[in-house]
């Protein structure tokens, strides 16, 4: 989730919205400060992961609807989506990931992310990583999407498979 700065971190000022780099920032009032929030996106990879011909979705032991998406994760300092991928891969599913294929790259504006979209065929036998709950196999031919960034990501995966995937209706959020 993004942060939301009311003041600058550097001076303590009121921080105001002034146009910088063509976009709405917040940037301190102070001009000798210079402080810009730049809000740029977090870099996140995502694995469509093949196992066994099979897609393997999973639920993160957070999340309060029962969905299953794509596995994800952060990358590290220095690290490249690509490996990063193959890691999240195995930490979060125990499997040894064979390649990474980029699929493409998807903006999360929810949580101001880029998700950078990958396909994964792995090999091993699935033990689940601390942060995931549960999982399930789904068939290429019966898989549907969720509109949403990593669902856009499986949803042109297949489409390059020759399949033909369908939206799935997506629960309401609950407004706080």
């Amino acid at each position: 989730m993004t942060t939301i700065y009311r003041y600058c971190p550097r001076c303590a000022q009121p921080l105001q919205t002034r146009t910088e780099g063509g976009f709405a920032r917040q940037a301190c009032a102070d001009a000798q400060c210079g402080f810009v929030w730049w809000d740029n996106p977090t870099p996140v990879v995502a694995a469509v992961v093949e196992h066994d011909g099979e897609v393997v979705l999973a639920r993160n032991k957070l999340w309060t609807h029962r969905f299953f998406g794509l596995v994800t994760g952060f990358l590290e300092r220095n690290e490249l989506p690509h490996e990063a991928v193959l890691r999240e891969v195995e930490e979060e599913l125990g499997l040894k990931g064979e390649t990474a294929t980029l699929i493409g790259h998807y903006s999360f504006e929810r949580m101001n992310q880029l998700i950078i979209a990958y396909h994964v065929p792995a090999r091993g036998e699935i033990r689940l990583g601390e942060e995931l709950a549960e999982y399930i196999r789904v068939p290429p031919e019966k898989a549907r999407y969720w509109p949403a960034a990593t669902g856009f990501a499986l949803r042109d995966w297949l489409l390059s498979r020759g399949f033909d995937p369908q939206p799935i209706e997506m629960p309401a959020r609950r407004k706080a």
